[in-house]
C-alpha cells in the first residue's frame, strides 16, 4: 500500500512540473529595433539591440537636444551602451553634448577627421567632461555587441579635411537574416571606395545618405546595397533634398522610400528574419 502511495505521489509531482514548466517556444522573438528620429534637417538614429545594447547614430542640429533626450527616455532607455558620431557636420552631431550630459554614455566613436565648429567643438569638450575617448570608426572596426553583429564599413581611407561627408562613418549591422545600413553623408567617391573595398554592404534598410542628395546613393553602390526599405532623414532645406534623380534611382530596386519630412518617427523591427515598420507623427 505504501508502495503505491508513493508511487501516486510521484506521478502527481510530474504531472505538475510538466504542467506549471514554462515552455521555451513559447518565449518572445528578441527584437531589433531601429529608430529614426525626425530631427528635421538633420540625423538622429537610435537602435535597440536584441541583445539590451543602446546605440545612438548622430544627434541632429544644436537645439535638437530636448526632443532626442525626450524620445529616449520614452523608449526607456537609461544608459547609452554606444555613441556615434558619423561626421563633423552640425546637423549630425549638434546635440550629442546635451545627450551626453543627460545620460552615462560608455563609448564614443568617431572617424579620425576634425572641424572648427562651435558644435564639433561642443560635442568634444562633452566627452571630455565625461572622460570619455573617442575610439576610431573606421572600416573594419566591429562593435561589441552580445547578439547580432555590427561593423563599420567606412571610411576605407583618408580624406580630405574639408571633405567630411566622404569621411562619414558607415555602419552596417547583421541580426540574423536581417541586414542594416548606415551611412552618414558619403557621398560618391566614399561610396566607390567602400564598393572596391568589397565592404559587406548588402542591406533590407538603408539610411539613404546625405538627406537624399544626388551627390550620393549612386548606382554603383545601389547596385551592391539592394535595398527593400531606404529611409531619408530630412527636413525643410534650401538645398533641394531629397533630389528627385535619387528617388528615381531607387526605382528599380522597388525600393519603399520613408521620409522623416512626411511619416515623423519611422520605426523598424527585426525578428532576424523578418522586418515591420510603423511610423509616429
Amino acid at each position: 500500500m505504501l508502495k503505491r502511495i508513493l508511487s501516486m505521489l510521484m506521478s502527481v509531482i510530474l504531472l505538475a512540473g510538466f504542467v506549471f514548466m514554462p515552455s521555451v517556444s513559447s518565449a518572445a522573438t528578441p527584437t531589433m529595433k531601429v529608430h529614426f528620429i525626425n530631427v528635421g534637417q538633420g540625423d538622429a538614429t537610435y537602435i535597440k539591440m536584441p541583445g539590451g545594447e543602446d546605440i545612438l547614430i548622430d544627434g541632429g542640429r544644436q537645439g535638437q537636444g530636448d526632443k532626442i533626450i525626450a524620445y529616449l527616455k520614452k523608449q526607456k532607455v537609461d544608459d547609452i551602451e554606444i555613441m556615434i558620431a558619423t561626421h563633423p557636420d552640425a546637423d549630425h552631431i549638434g546635440a550629442l553634448d546635451e545627450v551626453l550630459k543627460a545620460y552615462k554614455v560608455e563609448s564614443v566613436y568617431a572617424p579620425k577627421v576634425s572641424h572648427t565648429t562651435d558644435a564639433y567643438k561642443n560635442f568634444l569638450k562633452a566627452v571630455k567632461a565625461e572622460k570619455l575617448t573617442i575610439k576610431t570608426a573606421k572600416a573594419g572596426v566591429k562593435l561589441p555587441l552580445k547578439t547580432g553583429t555590427a561593423k563599420f564599413v567606412g571610411p576605407v581611407r583618408d580624406y580630405g579635411k574639408t571633405d567630411l561627408n566622404n569621411w562619414s562613418a558607415v555602419l552596417h549591422i547583421t541580426y540574423n537574416k536581417n541586414k542594416f545600413l548606415f551611412t552618414g553623408d558619403a557621398e560618391k567617391t566614399a561610396e566607390t571606395d567602400m564598393v572596391k573595398a568589397k565592404q559587406t554592404l548588402q542591406a533590407d534598410v538603408l539610411k539613404v545618405g546625405h538627406h537624399g542628395a544626388k551627390t550620393s546613393s549612386n548606382k554603383n553602390f545601389l547596385d551592391v546595397v539592394k535595398p527593400k526599405y531606404g529611409v531619408i532623414s530630412v527636413g525643410k532645406n534650401s538645398y533641394g533634398h531629397p533630389s528627385t534623380e535619387v528617388i528615381n534611382r531607387f526605382k528599380p530596386y522597388k525600393t519603399s522610400i520613408y521620409r522623416t519630412d512626411q511619416k515623423g518617427n519611422i520605426i523598424f523591427t527585426s525578428t532576424g528574419t523578418k522586418i515591420t515598420v510603423a511610423t509616429v507623427k
